[in-house]
């Protein structure tokens, strides 16, 4: 019995830590040059990263998304549980919701946190700031990521860390 209850003990331990409050959170920052971050020595990484900058800053940001046939291809198949895949499908998503082009910034104005890239792959982590639930009129940071299959230079694919929107889109 001894030995179960250290046992026991033993696996209580890390989900006590688990259950019991933060005392503090450290902030999620983004890196000093976000530019740099989009930029590769080999040439098919170079081109997905700078087809991923401009999804965020020209179609995400600024809301051309009559853009998106130079980014997207037909297909691209969405992960996202509030949007259906398709270009047409994404595009229409965003016309649905309101989002208004505006010029297209020099810079993306994201605060980015890293670009990772391999492969076909490319994933951008941003910095969140989201209301605190605990603490109204207070914010906590956290991470987002987007993350894409690019199939010649066009992203095919999407994911990303969204839940469901309540009420659902249009």
């Amino acid at each position: 019995m001894h030995s179960r209850n250290r046992l026991l003990a033993h696996l209580a331990g890390p989900a006590l830590l688990l259950a019991a409050p933060a005392a503090a959170q450290e902030a999620v920052t983004p890196a000093p040059d976000t530019e740099s971050l989009f930029k590769s020595d080999n040439t098919a990484l170079h081109r997905n990263v700078q087809a991923a900058y401009h999804i965020m800053k020209d179609l995400l940001e600024a809301g051309h998304w009559e853009l998106a046939p130079a980014y997207l291809t037909p297909r691209y198949i969405q992960h996202n549980p509030n949007v259906g895949s398709g270009r047409d499908t994404v595009m229409r998503f965003f016309a649905g919701i309101g989002a208004q082009p505006k010029p297209i910034p020099a810079r993306l104005s994201a605060p980015v946190v890293q670009v990772l890239a391999q492969g076909d792959y490319v994933v951008v982590v941003t910095v969140a700031s989201l209301p605190d639930p605990r603490a109204p009129g207070k914010t906590y940071t956290t991470s987002w990521f987007d993350m894409w299959r690019f199939v010649d230079g066009k992203a095919d694919e999407h994911w990303d860390s969204a839940t469901m929107m309540i009420p659902p889109p249009k």
